[in-house]
Order: C-alpha cells, then structure tokens, then sequence
C-alpha cells in the first residue's frame, strides 16, 4: 500500500477563517501499518499565543519568534508530504489549517483527507469516547511523548489509524484497507457499515 501521511498542528485557535494561525506542525509516514518518517517543526507566523493556549500545548511566544518562517515550514511540510493522501485525527480542524498555511505559502493543497473520529465513530461505536488519548488507552496503543504537541498527537493518531487497518484486515477480511476505503467509510451511515465493509470484503477475496 503506497504511504498515508498522518497530520496534527498546533495553533493559537480554532479556525484560519477567525484569524488564528499554526504554532507547529508534525507529519508521520505511515506505510503498511509502520511509521517509516516524520516531520516535525514549530513555526513563526507573528500571530499571538493567547495564555490557554500555551497552559494547553507548552507551546510559548518565546518558542515561536525562534522558530522558522511559517511559509518555509510549509514547503518543507508539502514537499515531504508530496502526493501522498493525509489522515488527522479531527480532519476538520487540521485539514483546514493545511490549506490556510498552504495558500498563504502561494502553494495547493489537492491532498484527500480522512479522518480517525469519524472512522473510530463507525468501527468502534462501543469505545468511551473518541478522543484521540481515550482510543489510544482503550487499544491499549503507546502513548507518545507529550499530549498536545503535534509530534506525539500525530504519531498517537498514527498508531490508532494503522490498529484500524489491522482490524479492517483481520476482523472484517477487508485485505487493501486503502486510503479511498477509508474515505466511503467515514462517510458511510452507521447502520450500513457492516454491509460496506462485507461487499469490501468479498470484493478482496475475488480479487485474491
């Protein structure tokens, strides 16, 4: 299965679209279930980091003015992305902050998406919640270095993304879980997942 690279930033709020802006970036390349690379950078934009903001992530002013230009973050961060198809645990969020960050670089951002809340909503309906720490600690996965800073949250939501892969293979018999997969899953009502995930089942068989 070609890499899926699987996202996280950090930002000083919710939404491009009211003026916040990205205080660090991390891409993990996730291939065949394995982290195979990583990117990881804070980053200079002059945007103010609201006190919550750094109680939350650690994240300071001080950090960020020492920090890369914002723009030559994201040429780093896209070339090493490239074409691959991107994953973020909360894709709204993060997906949006890649294409704002982008277009203020002058560069596209043709990347799909996929998310691991929507997807964990769909394959384990039973889990306490779909926090990224909560299916981390319900899958019994690692916990990776400091919550709410990009690198830890994208390897954690790595993690997570390839025990769904394993599962769609091993509990479903889904044998390519691939990326456009995981795209008609997230988008699948509840009540018809179990019959996606079969037809995608039947379909590898007769492909194998």
């Amino acid at each position: 299965m070609p890499p899926i690279a699987v996202i996280d930033f950090e930002t000083t709020g919710i939404s491009p679209g009211q003026g916040a802006r990205a205080t660090e970036v991390a891409v993990v390349l996730l291939e065949n279930g394995r982290v195979v690379d990583r990117f990881q950078s804070l980053m200079r934009t002059g945007a103010w980091i609201p006190p919550f903001i750094t109680q939350l992530t650690g994240i300071t002013n001080a950090m960020v003015a020492a920090a890369p230009d914002a723009a030559q973050v994201m040429r780093d961060a896209a070339r090493f992305v490239g074409d691959a198809p991107m994953v973020a645990h909360n894709a709204a969020f993060d997906s949006k902050f890649w294409q704002a960050e982008l277009a203020l670089a002058g560069l596209q951002a043709p990347q799909p998406f996929a998310c691991t809340v929507l997807l964990s909503r769909r394959l384990y309906p039973q889990a306490p919640s779909h926090k990224l720490g909560t299916l981390v600690d319900y899958h019994g996965l690692p916990r990776t270095g400091q919550a709410h800073r990009a690198l830890a949250d994208a390897e954690m939501a790595a993690a997570l993304l390839g025990r769904m892969q394993h599962d769609l293979r091993t509990r479903w018999r889904v044998a390519d879980p691939s990326h456009a997969l995981l795209q008609l899953l997230q988008r699948c009502a509840k009540p018809k997942v179990d019959a996606l995930l079969a037809r995608h089942a039947v379909d590898s068989l007769q492909l194998s």
